[in-house]
């Protein structure tokens, strides 16, 4: 493990499935590890293939990377600008619910 404590390792499951229902791939971090706006985490090992009609489930290492004061703020005023890009406001009277 690293000294650093905005820089360390942590084990990692990792699920992927490519299926006609699903398609996805999530990453659990070991010991419910917080992740805040504007870390990063890279998993290390091999890249991940997995055929169609196939669910796949790995062990790794990932390391995590703390982002420091002023990109953790970055990140969260630029997800609130980013998000006000979905919102659809209608002032129209004739439209029901």
């Amino acid at each position: 493990m690293s000294r650093n404590p905005r820089r360390f390792d942590v084990n990692c499951t990792i699920e992927v499935e490519h299926t006609n229902e699903h398609l996805h791939a999530h990453v659990a971090l070991e010991g419910d590890v917080p992740i805040y706006p504007g870390d990063r985490v890279r998993v290390h090992g091999s890249p991940i293939t997995v055929q169609y009609g196939e669910a796949a489930r790995y062990d790794r290492v990932a390391t995590v990377m703390r982002a420091g004061w002023l990109s953790r703020q970055w990140t969260r005023l630029m997800a609130r600008l980013e998000i006000m890009e979905l919102y659809e406001v209608s002032f129209s009277a004739a439209r029901k619910l």
